[in-house]
């Protein structure tokens, strides 16, 4: 057995069903070895779209997703990938090759420093010297990337040490799952006292109750508190949004419906919000109010996210400890009602609107009509995630997935691979500016390939749509944004996939339940009319107070 062989033994060891990459001369004997193990390897057309695979596994799962590349150019290009899981807290393990220890230490050929290079967008990175050190190593790197905080890890394997003889005696080590602590009591007595004070609570999910599945806690929280609850964008679904005390999701540029409940509010209750999902001015501006932080790990320091009791531990335990001690809050009915009344009206009026182009909020309402409440939609960077973001009805966590720690373009697609392959029973639809679509349409023959069937919608408007509406927002005008496309019809077919182009609003939602329906990969081109965002931030630049503004229940 040779060092290549223990390493296929330990992934295997810790439950690893898929690795996502590119084979390279210096990592055969470790891609020849998972050829006697019970792991599929996935080969993919870049090994960007490996780590985005890899990196939307892991958000699925909460397994550490896997990826593989040779040395150099190879490892270099995981490192988007990479870097979009460790800050959108995603378990990845990342492997690549590196030169033979022979010739670490000095200039030559595609020798480059990559554990200096991963270092500083991973948990860890390091470089495996010794056959000993391996069962260690990769234990090590999984029980680091699966742990509260999940995120990425990277280990190189020079590719004289694969080659190694491993003695017999080493074998992988057992895997140790961590498990949350209960919060200190004294917390939530702290916790209780502040918002058993409090005149209007309001509740701010976000990414990591998604992780720790606390829907059904937080859900009993709301309820018997009476307190509304809005999301981050990584935090949709943890709340159901067509609950009574939902207020839709936080995080769009301009001052949303959604932040009316926060002017408003005097205390916040923060269920696993990270820093990084939007800064905390957006919601307490004056830094003012009372903030209640549950989460598995402190606060991040923040002048604008002031804590007043840090509550860390289980976040589902905290929930439930502190319901049973404050009584129901009753602060701004009437707000969190004028919230949802206008998100609905939203929703609802562009559902029905014919025009073409098709408006946005339109390609939203029928992408809702076709997936099930449990089907999965990955929505790239751009404009097409403000509109998916703010709109989208979404009802049980991380089934609408975005990048917002990195809000990496292109992660969409290749991404979609790894969500079908973590729950093949579930629909799964990629959703995509045109610019973000051709950055890895490529991985469409990797899923063609290995038989995963998922849907692309590309949200067509020859423009990267998000910079055009952030320059026309600040500058009045934009450039260097525009360009051309193939005909998406064509090039779909001519990987195999299936091709269709929207010329009416009415065809959008029968074309959407049919390519979702078939067992293949299909793109379905829409042209889009963006000329509805500047419109929407100029609506919601001008908007009274929620007391003045007049909306149909």
């Amino acid at each position: 057995m040779n060092v290549a062989h223990l390493i296929a033994r330990c992934l295997e060891n810790e439950g690893v069903a898929y690795i996502f990459g590119l084979p390279g001369e210096e990592i055969i004997h470790l891609v020849d070895a998972l050829n006697d193990s019970s792991i599929r390897f996935i080969l993919t057309r870049s090994e960007q779209g490996a780590a985005f695979m890899a990196d939307m596994y892991g958000r699925v799962t909460g397994k550490a997703g896997v990826c593989l590349a040779t040395l150099g150019p190879g490892a270099i290009n995981l490192l988007l990938g990479v870097a979009d899981a460790q800050t959108d807290s995603a378990p990845l393990v990342a492997l690549s090759a590196q030169v033979g220890l022979g010739r670490i230490y000095k200039e030559t050929h595609q020798v480059v420093d990559l554990v200096s290079m991963f270092k500083p967008v991973t948990k860890w990175a390091d470089t495996l010297l010794t056959p000993g050190a391996a069962p260690e190593m990769i234990r090590h790197a999984f029980h680091l990337a699966q742990t509260e905080r999940p995120g990425a890890v990277y280990l190189a394997l020079p590719q004289d040490v694969e080659a190694m003889p491993a003695e017999p005696s080493l074998q992988p080590l057992r895997p140790h799952p961590a498990h949350a602590e209960a919060p200190a009591p004294g917390q939530i007595e702290r916790a209780a006292a502040v918002l058993a004070a409090a005149q209007a609570p309001i509740i701010l999910a976000g990414h990591g109750a998604a992780r720790r599945q606390a829907q059904e806690a937080l859900i009993r929280f709301s309820e018997k508190l009476r307190i509304p609850v809005a999301t981050t964008f990584h935090g949709k679904g943890v709340f159901p949004d067509d609950h009574a005390f939902a207020l839709g999701a936080m995080g769009f540029m301009v001052h949303d419906y959604v932040n009316f409940g926060f002017d408003e509010a005097d205390t916040i209750v923060s269920v696993g919000y990270e820093l990084q999902e939007f800064s905390p001015m957006r919601i307490n501006p004056k830094a003012d109010k009372q903030i209640i932080h549950l989460h598995r790990f402190p606060a991040v320091v923040d002048t604008h996210y002031g804590v007043t009791v840090d509550v860390t531990g289980d976040i589902p335990a905290a929930l439930d400890a502190l319901a049973a001690k404050v009584a129901p809050k009753d602060g701004m009915v009437a707000t969190e009602r004028k919230i949802r009344c206008l998100l609905r009206q939203e929703l609802e009026q562009g559902g029905r609107d014919d025009s073409y182009p098709i408006k946005p909020q339109r390609l939203v309402a029928d992408t809702r009509a076709a997936l099930g409440r449990e089907d999965f939609v990955l929505v790239d960077s751009g404009a097409v995630k403000m509109w998916m973001a703010r709109l989208y009805p979404t009802y049980r966590p991380n089934t609408c997935l975005v990048s917002n720690g990195l809000s990496t373009m292109g992660f969409a697609v290749p991404g979609a691979l790894g969500v079908k392959l973590a729950r093949p029973q579930q629909k799964v639809l990629a959703v995509t500016g045109d610019g973000g679509f051709l950055m890895n349409a490529g991985e469409m023959e990797t899923a063609l390939r290995e038989k995963i069937p998922f849907v692309i919608l590309v949200w067509v408007d020859g423009s990267y749509g998000l910079i055009k509406w952030k320059m026309d927002l600040k500058l009045h005008r934009h450039s260097h944004v525009d360009f051309d496309n193939p005909d998406f019809v064509q090039y779909a077919e001519s990987f195999g996939a299936k091709g269709y182009f929207i010329r009416t609003a009415g065809e959008l939602l029968p074309t959407l339940k049919q390519a979702l329906a078939e067992e293949t990969v299909s793109v379905i081109a829409c042209p889009v009319d963006y000329s509805e965002n500047t419109k929407l931030t100029e609506k919601l630049e001008h908007l009274e107070e929620p007391a003045k503004i007049r909306c149909a229940e």
